[in-house]
């Protein structure tokens, strides 16, 4: 039996350990993980029957908003990478999953626009910066997240210092920390669009953060296989 293929975008310079983390999670979930990285390679495109963008470098700003960028590191080949594979995977309704820089990156192509440092924008936050479960979640109680995962409330991850403000065309936030941090992004009416700004890939030993990929997979095997 073929695995479906999933496309996942990375940056070219670090990241291999959450390529890796991804990888073992998408074949976990019985799905074949290709790397992406720029310029975009057209034939690795052709192929793909789902999209993760991952998590990375930030956002430029000029992508969604006129005024000044802050002192950030950014990637712009990157998102002119994730722009164009986010073009093409909407365009079929391919389901996409977006994790941290990559639920940003898919709301801000929809639309949406980000807040340039949570530090400056929400009261109170505790500068965080860490790969194991320390930010509690609320999810929404009617959501597909919820449905996916089965919890209301729980730890994530927290390695960002950007995230969603104004929401993207046909999306809807699913989840907040609890400072009003948006932490998931959904579009209800999609096969699957979803983004979260932890990072899943790094709780994968919790059956319940499998689910999300899972959900992904089955998602993507519908549309491959229909019955």
């Amino acid at each position: 039996m073929t695995h479906p293929i999933v496309g996942v975008t990375t940056s070219r310079r670090g990241g291999a350990i959450m390529w890796w983390c991804s990888w073992l999670a998408l074949k976990i979930a019985g799905l074949h993980p290709i790397r992406m990285t720029a310029p975009l390679d057209k034939q690795k495109l052709d192929k793909i029957d789902g999209l993760l963008i991952g998590g990375g470098d930030d956002i430029g700003a000029s992508l969604y908003q006129d005024g000044p960028n802050l002192d950030i590191r950014i990637d712009p080949k990157r998102d002119a990478l994730e722009q164009e594979v986010l073009a093409y995977a909407l365009k079929k309704d391919m389901p996409i999953l977006g994790i941290c820089r990559g639920a940003q990156m898919l709301n801000i192509h929809l639309g949406g626009n980000l807040h340039q440092d949570i530090y400056e924008t929400f009261e109170n936050v505790p500068k965080m910066r860490t790969p194991l479960p320390r930010k509690q979640v609320h999810v929404t109680k009617d959501s597909r997240l919820f449905n996916i995962l089965g919890r209301e409330k729980f730890c994530a991850n927290s390695i960002h210092h950007q995230s969603i403000d104004r929401l993207g065309k046909g999306l809807e936030i699913c989840a907040k920390d609890n400072y009003g941090i948006v932490q998931a992004i959904e579009d209800p009416n999609a096969n699957f669009r979803m983004g979260v700004q932890w990072h899943p890939e790094f709780l994968i030993y919790h059956s319940w953060q499998r689910r999300l990929f899972n959900a992904f997979a089955d998602a993507i095997k519908k549309i491959k296989s229909p019955t």
